[in-house]
Order: C-alpha cells, then structure tokens, then sequence
C-alpha cells in the first residue's frame, strides 16, 4: 500500500540533488522506481512538481508517497565476486564479462547489483539495508575493475572526483590487426546520430581523445593500453573502429565474432575518499583475449 512521507530539508542536505536525497532517505528501495515516482508525480517539493536534478534548499518541504513494500532493492543473490580491494568506505571489484551491471526491465537477476547486494547484505533483511553506490558503469560485455562506494559520503567524494576527471582509467583491447607504431593518440568526435540512435564518430559531436600504447602483437592482433582522456559513450569501441582496428568481438563496430568482447577495464588510480590517501589498483590483461573458448 503506498504511504506519503515528508521531509524538511536540512542545512546538510542544501544544494544536493533531489534523487540523491531519495536515494539516501531510502536505501533498499530501488533507484529506477523512484525516479519514477518523481517523473509521474509522486513527488512534490514545496507543493510543486520539481524534477530529480531539482537542487533542494534548506527547509525545502518534500512529499513523496511511495509503497515500501512492493519495490525493494534488487534481489540479492548469492554470486561469486573477485574483490580486488576493500574497507569500510568501498570496494573495487574486478567485473567479469557478460555481467550486467544493473538490473534493466528485462533482466531482474544475476547483475553485478544483485551480486553486490548480497555481499553488502548477507542477511537480506533490516532497516540498515547497505546498497551499493556505483560510481562508474562498464558495459555488460566490458570487464575489469569498477569503483563501488558503501557510503554516502564515499558516494558523493568518488562521485565528484570522477566528474572532475581526478580519476586516472586504463583499459586492455585486443584488435583487429597489426598497429606498426609504438604509441599515438585517436581524435575524433564522437556524437549520436538521430536516424540511426546510435554513436559514432560525428561531425558535430563532442571532442574526443584516445591515448594507447602497443603492449605486444599476438597473431593477427594487437594488444593495446588505452587511457580514455575524455569519456564519451562508446568512446574505446569507437575510435578503435575509426582507425580500422575494431576491437575483436565488436561485432556492432566491425570487429570479427569472437568468444567475448576483448576490452578490459585494467588500472584505476584515485584518492580515498576518507583520507585522501592515493590507491592504484590493476590487473592482469585476460587470459581469454587471444584464446577462444
């Protein structure tokens, strides 16, 4: 049964986004149903209608009615994961791929989310639900290293530090082909074309960079590092695929079938966000890259 709660907005809570303090105020129902309750009307702030990215003030008054019961967080499951690092404030773990990294309207179960909220979890039940704060995504198909805050706080530290790239990414890609020199940079823009719905390489789209590095070549394949300078949709997938090294098993890009798609999310450098010390982890390029199984 949907029940009305109301909030009057603190001096703590000034200026934060108005689905942030939703998320926070309820931690075990899910994110995608209460964006829905803010686009439907369910929401209202001061007796208005405000959107999610509404910047609250204090004493701001909010009304949301909400059924606590019937949409809980995502369910939580029993799912093996390989936890690179770990302390109070978040975790990084090493995403395998062919995992979603959260739940969608067709696919309920069996995503990094589910697997998380079991280890955050593992009695399933209480008012102090933990939920995993996704700081970054990787594509489905994409694995390696992502970034989870189990606090708020962390949240909000991680998640500003990335908007304010202080946050260094590098990524394995096996690809099509042989790349003669030894490093270079890939500039081009990359923007969404409406016949299609799909990303590319655009003329009016937003500038882009690539930087790589040719770690070895392996048959009729090349192992690079890559570091995303900026971080557009797709960006690796498609300035790989614009100087005619698709990344194998891109098909969508024009790379060739392959067992799975050959990019990894390898080394993440950033400042803890409770004691600003500098973590840098890493791993290994995947044994599955030139092996098809």
């Amino acid at each position: 049964m949907p029940e009305r709660h109301e909030f009057t907005i603190e001096a703590k809570d000034h200026r934060k986004r108005l689905d942030e303090f939703l998320f926070e105020s309820f931690p075990h129902i899910s994110r995608m149903y209460l964006r829905e309750a803010v686009r439907d009307g369910k929401c209202e702030v001061n007796g208005l209608w405000e959107n999610r990215g509404y910047e609250l003030r204090t004493q701001d008054f909010i009304e949301i009615e909400i059924d606590l019961d019937r949409h809980t967080t995502m369910v939580p499951e029993d799912i093996a994961l390989d936890v690179v690092f770990e302390d109070e404030a978040l975790l990084v773990v090493n995403k395998k791929s062919g995992m979603l990294v959260h739940p969608t309207v067709g696919v309920r179960a069996g995503t990094l989310l589910n697997a998380l909220a079991h280890h955050l979890n593992p009695q399933h039940t209480g008012d102090a639900f933990r939920r995993a704060g996704l700081i970054h995504r990787l594509d489905k198909d994409t694995s390696g290293l992502i970034l989870v805050a189990k606090t708020p706080r962390a949240h909000r530290i991680l998640s500003s530090h990335f908007q304010r790239k202080l946050v260094d990414k590098k990524y394995f890609a096996a690809v099509e082909g042989i790349i003669e020199s030894e490093s270079g940079e890939i500039s081009a823009p990359i923007g969404r074309f409406e016949e299609s719905r799909l990303w590319g390489v655009h003329p009016e789209g937003k500038e882009s960079l690539t930087k790589y590095k040719v770690r070895e070549s392996v048959g009729d394949a090349t192992l690079l590092e890559l570091e995303p300078v900026t971080g557009r949709t797709n960006q690796l997938r498609i300035h790989l695929a614009h100087i005619g090294h698709p990344i194998r098993g891109d098909v969508k890009y024009g790379g060739r079938e392959f067992t799975r798609l050959c990019l990894h999310s390898a080394y993440l450098k950033f400042k803890h966000p409770a004691d600003g010390r500098v973590l840098e982890l890493s791993t290994e390029v995947p044994s599955d890259f030139f092996t098809a199984t």
